[in-house]
């Protein structure tokens, strides 16, 4: 009895710690802090653990995922040796490389298909939270949990974040609705809510690429296999059409894009948005031409292009040397040579590879969320970035694992 008692508690230990970390990608920065140090430390305790006594759960060696995971924070930990960054960078860049461990810690803790959806419910429930405090802000409603919003209707992250997070969420909410998660309806509720936030209420440009993809993939998903390629080549066209035509906001924030990409390659013009990231860009290819097979090392980013800017160096990148070029693929070719983006891009592919074996709802909110950080990291380091990286490690983590405790699989593993 005593022991049955212990081990109840530890389980409702476990899955209040699953909860709190699924719940935490919805709150401010601080929270998502405390649970990523708390799922790092318990969650490479149960490695030990399973290590040294229990060797029947083999679901992270069945993972193509973790193993490309590893390699990753195995490369730029190497990377350390060669890298021109003072130590106190270098660590805290590593450091935030390595949030991508969240990923198969989470599976590791995720021990059963209940515990899986408890964790995906509160992800949804602080989601929710999050969008209903945004159209709350809409209507011009005080809330007294916001108070340093960082743009209009944004509620703890920023307006770029903010938006990523609730398309990816409006995709994860829709595929997972014959889940018995939560009602059809209510699904189709939240989506569209989510979409409308992200679309209607904040600027993100990033954030409408994201939504146009995953709504782009739902339909494609949703059509006969005969009329998927054409679905996939007209829907995207439609959506931006109609919410060009449709929408002042977008289009002003669209005609920026254009505005100020013709200002950089007529002037080098770098004080503008989309300037500084050409410029950054541009610089960051120049890096890598540099130093293709091995790269400059973890952390080395922002010395090796204000190198290589010149005189001007501070003025576009300012004193810290802990800033990124605003895109992942290129982030990871500085510091770890052209095989970088190669093992970013594996690392997705590992994922979506992963998923295959899923039920189709599970595969497909999965395959939605490698989606929408593969096209953020084209315009922002999402991953490298904390808070909207640590939403993606979350979610592909507690989706992975829904997937593989899912009792089909565990069956078919077993």
């Amino acid at each position: 009895l005593t022991a049955f008692k212990a081990q109840n508690l530890s389980s409702n230990a476990r899955l209040a710690l699953i909860c709190f970390v699924s719940a935490s990608v919805g709150l401010p920065i601080a929270w998502i802090s405390i649970a990523k140090v708390l799922v790092v430390f318990v969650g490479l305790g149960s490695l030990a653990m399973v290590l040294l006594y229990d060797r029947s759960d083999t679901s992270l060696s069945r993972m193509q995922s973790t193993k490309w995971i590893l390699v990753a924070v195995l490369a730029f930990a190497t990377s350390l040796a060669w890298t021109p960054a003072n130590t106190e960078i270098a660590l805290l860049t590593l450091i935030k490389h390595s949030k991508l461990i969240v990923i198969p810690l989470l599976m590791l803790l995720i021990s059963t298909e209940r515990e899986a959806r408890a964790a995906m419910l509160a992800f949804v429930a602080a989601q929710s939270f999050v969008l209903i405090s945004s159209l709350l802000l809409a209507i011009g409603m005080p809330l007294p949990w916001v108070t340093d919003p960082i743009g209009k209707y944004v509620v703890f992250s920023s307006y770029l974040d903010q938006s990523i997070m609730l398309s990816t969420a409006a995709a994860v909410i829709w595929h997972l609705r014959t889940e018995r998660l939560w009602p059809t309806w209510l699904a189709a509720v939240l989506s569209l809510a989510c979409l409308a936030d992200a679309l209607v209420l904040l600027d993100g440009r990033t954030g409408y690429a994201v939504a146009i993809t995953l709504v782009s993939l739902a339909v494609i998903w949703a059509m006969p296999k005969p009329l998927r390629f054409l679905a996939g080549v007209l829907t995207p066209i439609i959506l931006l059409g109609g919410l060009l035509w449709g929408s002042s906001n977008i289009q002003h924030r669209v005609s920026l894009i254009v505005k100020e990409s013709k200002g950089f390659s007529q002037q080098v013009e770098t004080a503008t948005s989309s300037g500084w990231r050409l410029n950054a860009w541009q610089r960051s290819a120049q890096a890598i031409v540099e130093s293709p097979w091995y790269g400059h090392g973890v952390g080395s980013w922002a010395l090796t292009v204000k190198r290589l800017q010149g005189d001007d160096a501070v003025q576009v990148f300012g004193e810290g040397n802990a800033s990124n070029p605003h895109q992942e693929y290129l982030l990871w070719g500085v510091e770890l040579g052209a095989l970088g983006p190669l093992l970013f891009g594996t690392i997705l592919l590992s994922i979506a590879a992963d998923g295959r074996r899923f039920k189709p709802p599970i595969r497909r909110a999965l395959w939605s969320v490698v989606a929408a950080l593969a096209v953020a990291c084209l315009f922002n380091s999402a991953l490298y970035d904390d808070l909207i990286g640590d939403f993606f490690c979350v979610v592909l983590g507690i989706l992975i694992a829904l997937g593989y405790r899912n009792a089909d699989i565990s069956t078919k593993a077993a």
